[in-house]
C-alpha cells in the first residue's frame, strides 16, 4: 500500500478546507474511537454529519441511516468510514454515488480495491491514518 493513500498535501488540504464530514458509524456512544475522532474534528470547526442506523443525534447534529439519506442541498467534503474494512467498500460506494470529496479510512481499515474506484470517480483518499494525529503533526 504504501504512502499512496497518505498523501500529505491531500491530507492537510482536507483538514484544513473541509467544512462537512459525515461520519459512517457515528453514534451517540462517548467514548468510542469514531465519537472522540468526530468530536475532535468539530472542535476545530468541522461540522460532523452522523451516519448510522440508530439515527439519534450526536453533538445536536441529525443523524441519517445512510449517506444517501442525507439532504442533497448538504455537501459532504469528507466522509469518515469508521467501518470494518469488509464494509468500507459498500461505504465508499456510497461516497461515490452521493457525490463526496472525499473518503478517509482510519487506522486499520483497508480497502485499495475501493479506494482505487474512489480515485478513479475523482474522490481524494485517505487510508490507514488517523484524523486526530494528522491534525496534530500539522498544527
Amino acid at each position: 500500500m504504501g504512502d499512496r493513500y497518505a498523501d500529505p498535501e491531500v491530507i492537510t488540504r482536507l483538514l484544513d478546507e473541509s467544512r462537512t464530514w459525515a461520519f459512517v458509524g457515528l453514534a451517540d456512544s462517548p467514548g468510542r474511537t469514531v465519537h472522540d475522532q468526530a468530536r475532535r474534528l468539530r472542535e476545530r470547526g468541522k461540522r460532523i454529519v452522523p451516519v448510522h442506523p440508530d439515527t439519534a443525534p450526536v453533538f445536536g447534529e441529525r443523524a441519517y441511516a445512510s449517506l444517501a439519506e442525507i439532504p442533497e442541498d448538504v455537501t459532504i467534503d469528507v466522509v469518515g468510514v469508521y467501518r470494518r474494512s469488509e464494509f468500507a467498500g459498500a461505504v465508499i460506494d456510497e461516497a461515490i454515488a452521493r457525490g463526496a470529496g472525499a473518503v478517509w479510512l482510519p487506522f486499520d481499515v483497508i480497502d485499495e480495491a475501493a479506494a482505487e474506484r474512489a480515485l478513479a470517480a475523482g474522490l481524494d483518499v485517505v487510508m490507514d491514518r488517523c484524523p486526530a494525529v494528522e491534525w496534530a503533526a500539522r498544527h
